[in-house]
């Protein structure tokens, strides 16, 4: 049987980005027809509008609120794993382990477009795979079958990602990644990553030192494009929501590793990323939510066994590096603020 995919698609005043982002999946020609779900995080340009006007088979979520990009992607997988119920207010239904429940609340968020096969599939919880995907992206065709392809012919493989190409054709490095360990956050801090990109020591964070052809097991890939198999995200849970925005994908990564899944890069895929849609409208709130993930991916996972001196300078190491973040992007003209 031809497996199922469910798309899920945030969304925060990209309206344009968007549409091409829905038309790019609609070209694609996928052998199976994926379930879309857009999550408006509370747009104020008319994208949600846009959805509905455009393309009434997507399932469209749209927030009152701006919760950040962890609760908007719950807010859809929560629907495609069948662990909500819309009547009365009902309490979503989730194991212990998972992201505290949430009540469905008309005035928090309402549920449009749906189409009947996405009703027909959330009530027999049928989706095989969950796609993260950023609205700033554009699909080939193929690519998505390329990466369901790859998942079905290894089964120990709990996730992936595709080689991600920024609009100027460069590698969006982000696409392949370690996690930020206490040495390897260091490196970054002080910039030795930077120096040194050919490094397997220094460079590994990014990964800047393998050729970015080579498909290779990662910590992490990045949830501007990141392919998961629900069985799981039922088993790990969702994401977690302290994350407002970025560290989301690598403490989601983190927790798969630690089930013993692994995770590929797969370069034989390839999508292309127009990075930074969302945070450079407010580059600053970015900035701190960029720097605030670090601390709690670092106090989450390194913490407790890392020596108290070291704590204290990594915390010091980062909220500097916040520091000069905002302070150079003061002095830069509006279009070349930058998160990192």
């Amino acid at each position: 049987m031809m497996p199922s995919l469910a798309i899920v698609i945030v969304n925060y005043n990209t309206r344009d980005l968007l549409r091409d982002c829905l038309r790019s999946i609609a070209a694609g020609a996928l052998r199976c027809a994926p379930d879309i779900w857009v999550v408006d995080n509370a747009s104020s340009d008319g994208s949600a509008a846009m959805v509905r006007g455009e393309f009434p088979h997507v399932g469209l979520i749209a927030s009152a609120h701006n919760g950040g990009y962890a609760y908007a992607n719950n807010l859809a997988l929560r629907e495609i794993l069948g662990w909500t119920t819309n009547a009365g207010g009902a309490r979503y239904i989730v194991p212990s382990h998972i992201v505290p429940p949430r009540t469905t609340n008309s005035e928090e968020s309402t549920i449009e477009n749906q189409s009947s096969n996405q009703k027909s599939k959330i009530k027999n919880q049928k989706s095989d795979y969950v796609l993260l995907l950023n609205s700033d992206t554009a699909v080939p065709p193929g690519a998505l079958d390329g990466l369901i392809d790859y998942l079905e012919a290894h089964p120990d493989v709990g996730a992936c990602g595709p080689k991600l190409l920024l609009a100027d054709g460069s590698l969006d490095l982000a696409c392949r990644r370690s996690f930020p360990t206490p040495a390897v956050a260091f490196y970054r801090i002080v910039g030795l990553s930077r120096l040194f990109p050919r490094s397997p020591r220094f460079g590994r964070y990014n990964m800047t030192f393998r050729d970015p052809d080579v498909e290779t097991e990662v910590d992490a890939v990045v949830g501007a494009c990141m392919l998961v198999r629900a069985s799981v995200v039922r088993e790990v849970g969702l994401l977690d929501e302290a994350f407002f925005m970025y560290g989301e994908d690598l403490d989601w990564a983190y927790r798969i590793k630690q089930y013993g899944w692994r995770i590929m890069y797969v370069p034989s895929v390839t999508v292309h990323h127009y990075k930074r849609a969302s945070s450079r409208q407010r580059p600053f709130r970015s900035i701190r939510a960029f720097h605030g993930a670090m601390r709690v991916f670092h106090r989450r996972h390194y913490a407790a066994t890392t020596p108290a001196a070291l704590n204290l300078l990594i915390e010091a190491g980062i909220t500097l590096k916040e520091a000069w973040s905002l302070g150079s992007n003061l002095i830069r003209p509006a279009a070349t603020r930058r998160v990192d």
